[in-house]
This record gives C-alpha cells, sequence and structure tokens, in this order.
C-alpha cells in the first residue's frame, strides 16, 4: 500500500503535468517519507528537478502543480508546498482502511513482492574449513546468509544456499600434520606439536578415536600415508558436525560442493587453459600469471607456480566459473569475512578476463564480532581451543537471540554481542522485546475471545487516532522493506523494521484501548491488531526467529 501510494503521486504529477506517463517524468524525481511526520506522509522533489530545465523558482512549479492535481479519487485528502519546494502529500482515512484489510486478505503472504522474479541467485556463506569446529564469525555470517536468502525467496528470486567445504590444500595438510602429532604423542612417541598447528581439544578427541578403532597400525606407515589417513578419518566426521550446527542454527543447505570435487574434474588445469587461449595470460620466472591489473587488480597475480602447483586462487575461479557458467545462475553472493577485502579485485579480474559480467558477482564482508560478558570482552583463542564456538553459543544463549543479534547491525559495522543481555528477559533485550510484544497481540485477541468478542473484520474501519495511523504505516512498509533488503543486500533491514514495528504497536497499546470501546472502534483497533499480528510474525520468519503467542 505504500508502494501504490508513491505511484500514485507520480500519477497524479504526471497528468497534472499533461504528461503521458510517469515514466516520462525527469530523472531524478522520487517520492519518499519524510523524516519529519509534520512534512505529510509522502514527499515529492518534482517541483524542484522541473524548475531546473524550465529556470524556475521551484515554488512557483509547485504551486501550478498543485493547482492543476486532483485528488478526488486518490488516497490523499491533501498536497501542500513547502520549503523550497517539495511537494508533501497526507494520506486520506480511506488509505489505512485499505491498507489494514490488504494485510489482513493477504495473510502469510503478505510482504511477499516480484522483485526478483525469474532471476537465480545462488548465496555461499560460511564455508569454514572444515579442519575444526565453527567459530563466532562464522556464527554471524551464518545468520547473515541465511536471512539474506530468506528476504531474496521472500523477494520473489530463486534462491539457492550453498557451503563450500575446503578439503583440499594447505588446511587440510595442517590438519593430516596436526591429528599425525597427537597420534603419535598418545601412542608414546615424544613430538613436539608446532606452534602453527590446530591445538584444539578436537584433534585430541579425533587422535584418540581413531586409536579406539584402528590402534597404532599407522606407526608403521609412512609420515605422508599416515597424515592422509588421519584427515581422511577427521575431514567426514568434522563435515558432519558442521551440517549438524548449523541445522541446530536452523540453517540447511541446497548444496555442500567440496573442492576436491573441482579437482577430480581438473577443473582449475581447465581453467588456466581457458585463460591462457584468451590472452589474459603470461609467463615469467616459470611461472604462469594472470594479466590482471588489464581488469582493474592493483597487480597480477600467479595462477601456477614454478613448481607446476597451482594457487590457491585457482580453484576459486574454476568455482566462480561453474557457479555463474555451467549452472548458469544469474548472481552468485559470497558471504566472507572481514580479512577477506582483497579477495574482491582479484575475483573480479579472473571473471572479467573470462569474459564475465562481474556484476553478477556480488561480495558482502561482515565485521568482526566481539562478545562481551559481564561489560569485559570474552577472549578469545581459535588455536588454544579455548574460543566459544558456534556450539557452545547456542547452549548458552537462546538460539532466537543468536539469529537477532547477529542480524541487527549492517554487515560492515562491528557487532558488541552482549552474551548476559541475550538471555535476559526485560525490554532491553530486543528479541525478547519483539517477541513479547507479539505474544502480548496475541493475548488481547486470545482474552476478547474468551468474553466472546472475536473480530468481525468489517468492511468499515475507522481510524482517527495518531497513534493508530502511526502503526498502520509502520505495517505497510513491509513489502517496501523486504525490495529495499534485497536491493541493499542488507537482511538487517528487516531486524530494524520488528522492532521499529514492536515499538510503534507498545505505543498504539498504550494510548489507544479495545475493551469497553464502542463496537465500531472496537472492531476497527481489534482487526489492527490481527494486521500487525500478521505482520510481525511474517517478518520474524524471514529472520527465522520465533513468534511466540504465549509468553
Amino acid at each position: 500500500m505504500t508502494e501504490y501510494a508513491k505511484q500514485q503521486i507520480k500519477n497524479l504529477i504526471s497528468g497534472a503535468l499533461e504528461i503521458e506517463s510517469p515514466a516520462l517524468l525527469p530523472a531524478g524525481v522520487i517520492v519518499e517519507v519524510p523524516a519529519n511526520p509534520a512534512n505529510g506522509d509522502l514527499s515529492c522533489n518534482a517541483a524542484m528537478i522541473l524548475a531546473k530545465s524550465q529556470k524556475k523558482n521551484p515554488r512557483e512549479v509547485a504551486a501550478k502543480i498543485i493547482e492543476s492535481i486532483r485528488l478526488d479519487e486518490a488516497v490523499f485528502s491533501r498536497c501542500e508546498v513547502a520549503g523550497p519546494g517539495f511537494l508533501n502529500f497526507y494520506l486520506a482515512s480511506g488509505w489505512y482502511t485499505k491498507a489494514v484489510k490488504f494485510i489482513t486478505e493477504q495473510k502469510e503472504d503478505y510482504g511477499k513482492i516480484d522483485f526478483g522474479i525469474g532471476k537465480r541467485v545462488l548465496i555461499e556463506f560460511v564455508s569454514a574449513n572444515p579442519t575444526g569446529p565453527m567459530h563466532i564469525g562464522n556464527a554471524r555470517g551464518g545468520a547473515l546468509g541465511d536471512c539474506l536468502a530468506s528476504v531474496m525467496e521472500r523477494a520473489g528470486y530463486y534462491v539457492e544456499r550453498e557451503f563450500y567445504v575446503n578439503d583440499a590444500g594447505n588446511q587440510v595438510n595442517k590438519l593430516g600434520l596436526s591429528l599425525d602429532i597427537r597420534y603419535r604423542q598418545l601412542l608414546g612417541s615424544p613430538v613436539e606439536m608446532p606452534e602453527d598447528s590446530y591445538h584444539g581439544d578436537d584433534i585430541i578427541e579425533h587422535a584418540k578415536n581413531y586409536i579406539a578403532k584402528h590402534g597404532d597400525k599407522l606407526l608403521l606407515a609412512t609420515e605422508e600415508e599416515r597424515r592422509t589417513e588421519l584427515a581422511d578419518y577427521a575431514l567426514p566426521l568434522n563435515i558432519q558436525a558442521l551440517e549438524s550446527d548449523l541445522a541446530k542454527y536452523r540453517i540447511t543447505y541446497n548444496t555442500w560442493f567440496k573442492e576436491s570435487a573441482l579437482h577430480e574434474s581438473d577443473a582449475p588445469a581447465k581453467i588456466v587453459e581457458l585463460l591462457k587461449e584468451k590472452g589474459h595470460t603470461y609467463e615469467r620466472d616459470g611461472a604462469v600469471w594472470l594479466k590482471s591489473t588489464e581488469f582493474g587488480d592493483e597487480k597480477d597475480r600467479v595462477l601456477v607456480r614454478s613448481n607446476g602447483i597451482p594457487t590457491y586462487l585457482v580453484p576459486d575461479i574454476a568455482y566462480h566459473y561453474n557457479k555463474l557458467v555451467e549452472r548458469n545462475f544469474d548472481i552468485a553472493i559470497d558471504i566472507l569475512g572481514a580479512d577477506h577485502h582483497g579477495y574482491i579485485p582479484r575475483m573480479n579480474a579472473a571473471l572479467a578476463a573470462l569474459g564475465i559480467d562481474t556484476s553478477r558477482l556480488k561480495v558482502i564482508i561482515y565485521q568482526m564480532v566481539r562478545l562481551l560478558r559481564g561489560g569485559e570482552a570474552v577472549k578469545l583463542s581459535k588455536r588454544s581451543g579455548k574460543a566459544i564456538t558456534l556450539a557452545t553459543l547456542l547452549d548458552e544463549v537462546p538460539l532466537d537471540a543468536a539469529r537477532f543479534f547477529f542480524n541487527l547491525r549492517d554487515s560492515n559495522t562491528h557487532i558488541d554481542f552482549d552474551l548476559d543481555l541475550a538471555i535476559e528477559e526485560s525490554n532491553k533485550n530486543p528479541v525478547y522485546y519483539v517477541q513479547y510484544s507479539y505474544a502480548r497481540i496475541c493475548s488481547i485477541i486470545r482474552k476478547l475471545a474468551d468474553e466472546g468478542i472475536t473480530c468481525t473484520f468489517p468492511e468499515n474501519l475507522i481510524f482517527t487516532e495518531k497513534f493508530e495511523s502511526e502503526l498502520i504505516k509502520k505495517a505497510s512498509e513491509l513489502p517496501a522493506e523486504t525490495e529495499k533488503a534485497a536491493q541493499e543486500l542488507n537482511p538487517s533491514r528487516i531486524t530494524r523494521f520488528v522492532l521499529e514495528l514492536a515499538q510503534t504497536f507498545n505505543k498504539f497499546y498504550e494510548t489507544c484501548r479495545i475493551k469497553g470501546e464502542e463496537d465500531t472502534v472496537l472492531q476497527s483497533r481489534l482487526t489492527l491488531c490481527h494486521a500487525v499480528k500478521i505482520t510481525l510474525k511474517n517478518a520474524l520468519e524471514i529472520l527465522k526467529v520465533d513468534a511466540p503467542e504465549k509468553m
């Protein structure tokens, strides 16, 4: 309904100017919600844009537009000129009635839009190395990626979720080394653990379990055989644990794509040959280089080392070629941690060299998380194995709080995650506040029903109070927020929306009585409660946060 009103303003203005279609209005004409409610419900800058080309005073142009505007059948009661020439529109009572009816009729479909219809999107997120449990950064990336996928699904896109399993390369070699040393230590060998190996308790546990199952048979094997065998034993167990932890986090992937599958299909070598064929490589000092500076990168990149071994960049290029060309997704979205900024120009250069439109790759970089307990930072050490992992976090704080807190800020901002606040049952806790607001609406509806008062959803609704209109306008923003969140790849818009809607509802609840009012007012406000209940529930479902009917 908000977008409907915005479009109607463009229709009214184009009609007043005798322009054939709103699409022919000058570029730069926008309709938006003014920051100050005193400036109307919606505001348009058309007169200011037109005044530039006509070399006239914007207020004069605005006055002439108002003279010609016909509001007889519009959803606006009046239009005024303000400031340097803004056209401020005020919604008529009929709009509020239509907005509430629209929400209650749409029910679980309210908020769904067709913005992305026909577009296929692959979102790759978390993709933690399968060498140990997931840390807190992965927890933020998981909530961000999964909620973005939900937002884009609501916006009409076809979406798949993918986990890229780095089951090849240096990290796996380091895992094999770490397991080998723990294995030999447990069997009495006086070997030292290197500083840059994995020191977590999970490595010791894997070694113990292998010994319990297979004994000391690997002591007779070569070092390479022993490390390969131990890594092959631990990797599937680690991947299974990642999948289990993420399922508890309400994340289910369409595909677990293994890097090893790329190597088995010889995809990295084929990508290097394809880049050579296109003339975008050269050889120097025995290595093969990509001419990435020709495509905006700060320096050329090595593809194949002088020893014939490809760099990590090659399988990554092959993986993105697989996404965008072989599987033909329209858009590939990578969600990466804060240390991956340099990755973007490298990958864009490689894609451009392959003739792929780089706008089809979207990379979201999310910032670090600082855990707080008692107002103090919780010290983390992944190498020592003393970090709080995703699994231990979910043992300590409610799942809903974790998902909500991690999506409360834009991805490019740091997060202070207050462990104490996450379990606090008070209005200071934002997820508790939202869920309690939802439960309050359910309680209002339930208690009235117990007294024989049910909502009849009447045709004639009356809304005359300020807090009624503010609540209706806020609830009507969900479709627009869904579109903006999808456009900006920013699901935190939905988190903030549900918090603002809960706050607006509570102002309404404190000032607008329902029980005891005459029937028309009672039914109007009860219908509004149903509309807000629908809106809150649908928005929380995007976040995969529960909407409890009782608390």
